[in-house]
Formats: structure tokens, sequence, C-alpha cells
């Protein structure tokens, strides 16, 4: 299975015994929708919804931070997802979480994962069915298990700024990224992390909100200035647009790392430095 797949493929491909489809679909309050809800009211046949609001780490005052391996083995389990799944993510998010999802998946140890490229949207506008309420799958066994290579945590990130050992990479807005426009998290200073290049993850997506692909994914990341042979860390403002660019390296054949906390870390931490205006 790629790890960028088309609504005929998994059409074709529904009611396959391994095969586990998720929608993860997260928005936060301001936009003033209910994902458990809308997945109720229309979802891909066969699909779970995997809670990605609450599928972290509730101790953190940050907003998005890994759970633990057991939590997250934990609720793959009960959705049905277990060792030997073939996992195909979707979502209808403006801000692509499947790929938060996909990024946390392959974390904890799940290997055969994919996106739904155009997501639900695409679905829908190819008149595919669409199946309500919720799905029962039984409960299959989920590893207990993490790789961190692919996370980066504060301290580390501090290292890079010393050794220049990777690219930073931000997902945020233009804006965002300059601090001409405030952070919306109170307590949380405007700017960019120093040496950061500048990439908001709708670079490499189409205008339909399918994924840019070879050149034209490529030319994304080296306007922003980004040498693909060389290693790379992902960040945003909290973890989540982040994952897109991750995604977006993966199907270049580059697997970057994540700065989990993000800018939600790293603005509100006293002890950083921010930077204002242009890379």
């Amino acid at each position: 299975m790629d790890a960028l797949v088309t609504t005929e493929w998994l059409a074709g491909e529904l009611g396959a015994s391994d095969l586990r489809v998720v929608d993860a679909t997260y928005v936060d309050g301001s936009l003033g929708r209910d994902p458990a809800a809308e997945y109720e009211q229309g979802h891909i046949p066969g699909a779970v919804f995997m809670n990605l609001g609450e599928l972290r780490d509730t101790d953190s005052d940050l907003p998005m931070m890994l759970p633990t391996p057991e939590k997250f083995a934990s609720r793959m389990q009960s959705l049905g997802l277990g060792d030997g799944s073939r996992i195909v993510l979707y979502d209808d998010s403006p801000w692509r979480t499947s790929a938060r999802a996909w990024w946390m998946l392959r974390t904890f140890g799940a290997h055969d994962v994919a996106i739904l490229d155009g997501g639900l949207a695409k679905w829908r506008a190819e008149n595919r069915n669409l199946a309500q309420g919720k799905e029962q799958l039984r409960h299959r066994h989920f590893t207990v298990w993490a790789d961190q290579k692919g996370v980066r945590s504060l301290d580390q990130m501090k290292a890079l700024l010393e050794s220049g050992d990777e690219q930073i990479l931000d997902a945020r807005s233009a804006a965002r990224f300059t601090g001409e426009e405030p952070d919306p998290r109170p307590a949380t200073h405007a700017g960019h992390m120093p040496g950061a290049k500048n990439l908001p993850y709708t670079g490499i997506l189409n205008d339909d909100g399918t994924y840019k692909q070879g050149d034209a994914l490529r030319s994304a990341f080296q306007a922003a200035g980004i040498d693909l042979d060389k290693p790379i860390v992902a960040t945003c403002g909290s973890g989540v647009t982040g994952s897109v660019l991750a995604f977006g390296l993966h199907l270049l054949g580059k697997d970057a790392a994540l700065y989990d906390g993000s800018w939600s870390e790293w603005g509100a931490d006293k002890g950083t430095v921010k930077v204002m205006g242009g890379a």
C-alpha cells in the first residue's frame, strides 16, 4: 500500500479483512464544529473515528503533545486497529489532520499507514457511498511501542540552534511566522525560531486539497530554502500542520522529524529566542 492512496483505490479495497479506515478529523473550538457528530452524520463505510483532541498527553499544558505509548495502544485497540492492519486515514479538516494521525501511528509502531488523497471532501465530491452512525469493530491487539527518533523536544531544539545539524521548517502561515499576526495563544510570543525556514503547509497542497507530488512537491520545499539532502525537523503551532510537511517529505523519500511542542511551547518559554520578520 502506498503512503498516499486515491479515492478510487480505497473504494475498491473497502471490505478487505485487513483494511481499517479511520476518520481523523480534528478542529478546535474556534470553528464551532463537532467532528465526532459530523462523523456519525456521514463517513466512509467501515471507518472509525479517531478523536485526536483526546489522543494526547492530557497532563500537559501544551495542546497536542504525544500521549504515552500505553494510552495510544489502548485507544487503537478499542478502535479495532491492531498489529498487521492496513490503515487508511482521512479527514475533513482545514488543517489536514490525518497527517498528524499518520505521524503518531508511525511513531507508535504502525508501518502500513496511508492517507486518502483529497480526504472526505474528494470522496463526497465523487458521490461515493457514505455510512451513518458508529461502526462496531472488535478489539485487536496493538503492541505498546514507541520510536522517538522522529520526535524532537524543547531541549533538542535548543541544541539544534547551536549545532545547525537539522534544518528547521515552520508550517505556519507567513504572517504568523514573521510575527505580523499575533499568536492566538495567551502569553505566547509572536515570531519564529532563529534560522527557521517557512513553508505554510498549504504550499504542498493543490487547489483541490490533494497533495502535490513529484517535481511540484520537491519544488515547493526547495523554494522555501530547504536542502532535501540534509536532515529536516518540521514545526508549526502545536504539532499538527507540521505533520503535513513531514508527510510531504515522506512522499519524497525523506523522513523528517517533528518538534512536538512546536510554537505553543517555544513561543511561551521565557528562555527561548524569538525572531520577528523574515527568515
